[in-house]
């Protein structure tokens, strides 16, 4: 868990550096070639890791339903993010990672319901959930680095 955490937790910050450089505008802008804004991305990432995480380990998740919903594997913008929403999901980029840390060394996640990725990739305990993540978190970083370029 360490290495996944630490990894995760510093694609976070990166994350967090690259976004409070934006206005709201441009981070709710989609840019010409891609189906999501920067705000997406970022709130998606954090859905998944709490589904991926939490949620295949029979947990409560940590984030709103409502977010769920909304960003979740399978949606796309539908609206433009509010200030509330962006100060939100910047206080869960880190706050759900240092929990899952501290939930993961209490052994909260002895139950893990295996489920197959989009990418043909089968998850079957909370660790390949945890190293699948970093991965997941690494495409939409690469994806915001080249949206940004298009603002």
């Amino acid at each position: 868990m360490d290495f996944n955490h630490e990894v995760t937790l510093q694609n976070r910050k990166l994350l967090l550096k690259i976004i409070e450089k934006f206005s709201l505008d441009q981070l709710n802008t989609i840019p010409k070639g891609y189906r999501n804004s920067i705000f997406w991305n970022v709130a998606h990432i954090v859905v998944t890791q709490q589904l991926l995480v939490y949620g295949l380990s029979n947990r409560s998740l940590l984030v709103d339903d409502a977010l769920v919903r909304t960003y979740r594997k399978g949606t796309q913008t539908e609206h433009d993010a509010t200030e509330e929403e962006f100060a939100l999901i910047k206080s869960l980029m880190i706050s759900t990672i240092e929990n899952t840390k501290l939930d993961y060394e209490k052994g909260a996640f002895k139950n893990y319901t295996s489920y197959t990725t989009s990418l043909n990739v089968t998850l079957t305990s909370v660790e390949e959930a945890l190293s699948f993540n970093a991965f997941h978190e690494g495409i939409h970083l690469g994806y915001i680095l080249a949206m940004k370029n298009s603002l």
